[in-house]
């Protein structure tokens, strides 16, 4: 099992952390560069649209695995 990697980016000029495991981050960065996007500016796009109740580091991992995942076929 990959071990959880803290890593600071800035966000709207103020900086956070995030602790991810090595191959969500792998991933992470590989949707950033599909999208052309800076990773700080992809954190920063999740950052604003996760609910408030859940942390960074969490709402990253779910958002990778969204991107990952087969879209459900009638679930």
């Amino acid at each position: 099992m990959s071990s959880v990697v803290k890593r600071s980016v800035s966000i709207g000029g103020h900086r956070t952390s995030f602790s991810l495991e090595q191959p969500f981050f792998d991933e992470l960065v590989a949707i950033a560069a599909r999208r052309g996007l800076a990773l700080a500016a992809l954190v920063a796009e999740i950052d604003r649209d996760r609910q408030r109740d859940a942390n960074l580091s969490s709402a990253l991992r779910v958002f990778v695995l969204e991107q990952v995942r087969p879209a459900s076929k009638g679930d």
